[in-house]
């Protein structure tokens, strides 16, 4: 058995006194783990880094086999990462979010979405690309929030809350009555699209939009397999209220 990927490393694990095991993020084939033979060497230390990008050749007798990674790095990014904690804690939560999904199930654009977050790591963009990975994650894992037309009118505009019964934005005429037990829904995500395109979201704007997805995560993927958030996701979010514009 033999394949060729692009992928996104996103874990090692030490194996026997001179190898590893690489866990990556690739386009075609998943999550997927392999060993490298000789990983611990200082020349494949240097990139076999979480962050950084590799082609990779998987070998293996039978398909179910752990199975052997020949490594071809194409992107590094250990010094960007290195020379930030926000950076660092980001790309530990990315590999988190990405171990929700089945080993080996292929997932493209989440693939696509966590290099794009990689290779603007360092960008003032980074907090609502994270928040727009998240809300990917509860799409993929099957508990995708609709945030397109209100739940209650099935208008499209004026959105400005989600319930947390059925994960479905409300307007804010039909949510008025019932705000106290909604939850706020940033013009960020309701507008889709490109962040690129629009302006920049408020600090108070992304704290509204990992609250949403906390909510959500918590109850539907993390709760139900008996797991607590990441760590690194609250490490991410301490750094990021160490900035003097985002506070509490």
């Amino acid at each position: 058995m033999e394949w060729r990927d692009e992928s996104l490393i996103i874990g090692l694990k030490k194996y026997g006194e001179t190898s590893v095991i690489v866990e990556a993020m690739t386009r075609a084939h998943g999550r997927h783990l392999g060993l490298v033979k000789g990983g611990r060497s200082r020349k494949m230390q240097a990139f076999l880094q979480p962050g950084n990008s590799a082609d990779l050749v998987w070998r293996a007798r039978l398909d179910e086999h752990l199975g052997f990674f020949a490594v071809e790095p194409t992107r590094l990014r250990t010094a960007r990462l290195m020379a930030s904690a926000e950076a660092l804690h980001a790309i530990g939560l990315i590999g988190a979010l990405l171990r929700l999904l089945a080993e080996r199930d292929p997932h493209p654009d989440l693939y696509d979405a966590a290099t794009f977050i990689a290779d603007h790591i360092d960008d003032d963009e980074l907090p609502a690309l994270i928040v727009r990975l998240e809300v990917d994650i509860l799409t993929e894992t099957g508990f995708g929030l609709d945030l397109s037309r209100c739940a209650a009118t099935g208008d499209t505009r004026d959105l400005v809350y989600v319930s947390p019964k059925s994960g479905r934005a409300v307007s804010s005429g039909a949510g008025e009555p019932y705000r106290g037990r909604l939850l706020p829904l940033p013009p960020f995500l309701r507008q889709g699209g490109d962040p690129y395109e629009e302006s920049s979201p408020s600090p108070g704007d992304i704290r509204d939009g990992f609250r949403l997805t906390e909510f959500f995560l918590i109850r539907d993927v993390f709760g139900p397999r008996g797991l607590g958030l990441p760590e690194a996701r609250s490490a991410y979010l301490a750094e990021l209220a160490k900035r003097a514009d985002w506070g509490q």
